[in-house]
């Protein structure tokens, strides 16, 4: 078995890829009850890259929205 890359390394996609892969392995429920909680250990590491990840793009974003404010920032509903 290959060594998994660390956490911290991983693009979003990567990380997504891999929780999709552990939330699939945990619904099956055909691991020992040690490899279910590793799986679920790494798959909370991973959610937790994922969501920085976001984050870090959302402050982006906004910071581009503030250095260019005549572009609009999202379609508002109209009413």
């Amino acid at each position: 078995m290959t060594e998994a890359k660390p956490v911290e390394d991983m693009n979003y996609e990567e990380a997504f890829a891999e929780l999709e892969a552990i939330v699939a392995a945990l619904e099956n429920s055909q691991q020992a009850l040690e490899e279910s909680l590793a799986l679920f250990e790494r798959g909370q590491l991973l959610a937790r890259r994922c969501a920085g990840l976001l984050d870090s793009a959302e402050l982006r974003v906004q910071q581009v929205n503030m250095r260019l404010p005549g572009l609009p920032e999202e379609d508002a509903p109209e009413g």
